[in-house]
C-alpha cells in the first residue's frame, strides 16, 4: 500500500536536526534535548546522526600589561572548533488509550576545542618570551626575573628587619604617643615587607610557569567533554477526547571531561592537565502536552532536573613545584548539570504545510566546573578564600527556532526553519568562544512504506563574535566572523494508525 501524507502526519515532517546546536554555541549545549519523539502516535521509533563542523578562528591578544580588559590584535589564532557528531535514538509505544511508554538516548551537553598553531594557546618554548608575558612585563627574561627577585626579597628582609626594631622602640617607648608613632611605622614597615614579598612569589611564579611552557613546547590548550542520557518516560493521557497529557520519568546521565591548559595566554597556569573520570547519576523529567489532531496541534512544555555528579579527578598543575606542594594530585569533583525548560509547539496550517516553534532555556549562569587543585592555587593568586572556576558562565541561554513543513507529493515533504542562540554571555572563557548563533536550514523526509520513512537535511550557522577571557576576567583572544553548519539524517518508523 502506498504511503498517503494527511495532516497529522506532518508532525515528523521536520527533517533530523531540529534543536541541534554548536559546541559551547550556549556553554556546553549539543542535543537540545529533544523529546517530540514520545510526542508521536502510536507506536513510533527513530534513530538520527547529527554532524556538526564549526569554523571558530580569532587572533590571541598582544598587550602585555597590568589591564585586564586591554586588547591588543595578536598571532592568528586557526580554527579550533573540532568537529563532531552524536546520535539520538527514540522509541515511544501505547499501553492503551491512556498510558504511553518511552525511552530516549541522546549526547546533550559537549565540548571538543584545539588550539594549534604560533599563537598564545600553544606552549611555544621561548623562556624569556614566555616569562615577558607571564609577568605582565615585570621582567623581560630570566636574568632580569633573577636580579628583581633577588631585590625584591631583599628588601623584603629589610623591611621585616625595620618592622621588627620599630616595634620593638614601641615597646620601650616611654609615652604613649611615642608607642603609637613607633608601632604605626611598625606596620607600615611590615606591610612593605609583604608586599615586596608578594612580588618576588609573583615574578618567582612567573619564572615557573614559563619554565611548564618550555616544558610543554609544542602542545596546545585543548579540551573535550561528553555526557550522555538515557530517559525513561511514562504518559498518561487525560481529558475528555485525551487531549492532554501528563508525562514524567528518570534520567541516566553519563559524563566525562579532559583538559589541557598551554600557552603563555593562561598565565601561571600554563601546564595544567585535568582527567574528570566517567560518572553516571540519575536526575528527572516532567512535563505537560496538549494535543488536536484534526489540525495536526500538539504543544508539549517539558522540565528536566540538574544532575549533580561527584566523581574523581587527577589534576597536573607545575607552579604548584615551585610553591612547595606536590604538583600531581587526585582528588573529587562535583559537577552539576543543568537543568533546563523545553517547549515544542506545532500546528497545521492548511492540509499540506505545517508550522513549527521550539524554545529552550538553560541557566547556563548557574554551571561551573571548580577543580579543587586549581582552585585552591587560585586563592593565592585573588586572596579570596572562594577561589576560581576553571569554566562558568556569565548569562542564561536562550534557544528559538521557528519552522515551516510543506507536503509536496503524498510522500514527500520539505521543511525549513530559523533560529537564534543568545549565547551564555560575552566575554566568555577562551575554551569555548562564540556568543550564540543566527541559522538557517532546509531538510527532506521522503515515506519510503507506509510505516518507514527516511529524513535528511543540513543547517548553516552564523556564531556571534567573542572575547576569550580567563576565570580571572583577563582578556586573552578575540575570535570574530565565524560560521559552521551541521548535516543530519533520520531513520523513523511509525505504526499505521
Amino acid at each position: 500500500m502506498r504511503s498517503t501524507f494527511c495532516l497529522k502526519a506532518l508532525s515528523v515532517a521536520i527533517a533530523t536536526f531540529s534543536m541541534a546546536s554548536a559546541a559551547s554555541a550556549a556553554g556546553l549545549d549539543r542535543s537540545g534535548q529533544d523529546i517530540t519523539a514520545f510526542l508521536q502516535d502510536g507506536l513510533y521509533a527513530e534513530a538520527v546522526y547529527t554532524y556538526i563542523d564549526g569554523d571558530v578562528t580569532g587572533h590571541d591578544n598582544a598587550y602585555i600589561g597590568a589591564d585586564d580588559k586591554a586588547y591588543t590584535k595578536g598571532n592568528k589564532i586557526g580554527d579550533i572548533a573540532e568537529s563532531y557528531d552524536f546520535f539520538r535514538y527514540g522509541v515511544k509505544a501505547d499501553i492503551n488509550d491512556t498510558f504511553s511508554v518511552g525511552i530516549l538516548y541522546d549526547e546533550p551537553f559537549g565540548a571538543a576545542a584545539d588550539y594549534t598553531g604560533n599563537n598564545n594557546f600553544v606552549a611555544q618554548g621561548n623562556l624569556d618570551d614566555a616569562i615577558n608575558i607571564i609577568s605582565n612585563g615585570n621582567a623581560t627574561g630570566l636574568v632580569d626575573a633573577s636580579n628583581k627577585i633577588g631585590q625584591l626579597s631583599k628588601g623584603a628582609t629589610q623591611a621585616g628587619q625595620a618592622a621588627a626594631q620599630f616595634a620593638e622602640q614601641a615597646q620601650n617607648a616611654t609615652s604613649p604617643q611615642a608607642a603609637a608613632e613607633f608601632a604605626a611605622q611598625a606596620k607600615a614597615a611590615q606591610d612593605k615587607a609583604l608586599e615586596l614579598k608578594g612580588q618576588a612569589e609573583s615574578l618567582g611564579a612567573a619564572v615557573a610557569s614559563a619554565q611548564a611552557e618550555q616544558a610543554t613546547t609544542g602542545e596546545g590548550t585543548n579540551v573535550e567533554v561528553r555526557t550522555e542520557n538515557v530517559t525513561g518516560i511514562l504518559g498518561a493521557r487525560l481529558g475528555t477526547n485525551k487531549e492532554f497529557q501528563i508525562y514524567g520519568g528518570p534520567v541516566a546521565q553519563q559524563v566525562q571531561a579532559d583538559v589541557a591548559l598551554r600557552g603563555v595566554a593562561y598565565g601561571p597556569a600554563t601546564g595544567y592537565t585535568a582527567h574528570i573520570s566517567s560518572d553516571q547519576d540519575f536526575g528527572w523529567l516532567a512535563g505537560v502536552s496538549y494535543s488536536k489532531p484534526e489540525i495536526a496541534l500538539k504543544a508539549a512544555l517539558t522540565y528536566r532536573s540538574e544532575i549533580e555528579h561527584n566523581t574523581n579527578i587527577d589534576e597536573q598543575y607545575p607552579l604548584v613545584a615551585a610553591l612547595g606542594g606536590d604538583p600531581s594530585q587526585g582528588g573529587t569533583i562535583e559537577i552539576t548539570t543543568p537543568k533546563s525548560v523545553n517547549f515544542d509547539f506545532q500546528t497545521g496550517i492548511n492540509p499540506t504545510t505545517l508550522a513549527t516553534v521550539k524554545v529552550r532555556w538553560v541557566p547556563w549562569g548557574d554551571f561551573a566546573i571548580v577543580p579543587p587543585l586549581y582552585n585552591e592555587v587560585s586563592k593565592r593568586a585573588t586572596e579570596d578564600d572562594k577561589g576560581l572556576a576553571l569554566v562558568s558562565y556569565d548569562d542564561d541561554q536562550w534557544q528559538v527556532e521557528l519552522g515551516l513543513a510543506k507536503r509536496l507529493t503524498p510522500a514527500l515533504a520539505v521543511s525549513g526553519n530559523i533560529g537564534w542562540d543568545s549565547g551564555a554571555g560575552n566575554p566568555v572563557t577562551s575554551l569555548g568562544p562564540i556568543e550564540g548563533y543566527y541559522s538557517a536550514g532546509l531538510g527532506a523526509k521522503y515515506n519510503v512504506t507506509e510505516n518507514w520513512a527516511v529524513s535528511a537535511g543540513g543547517k548553516y550557522l552564523w556564531f556571534g563574535d567573542a572575547k576569550g577571557q580567563l576565570p580571572t576576567q583577563k582578556i586573552v583572544a578575540n575570535f570574530e566572523d565565524n560560521d559552521g553548519y551541521v548535516l543530519g539524517v533520520k531513520l523513523s518508523y511509525q505504526a499505521a494508525q
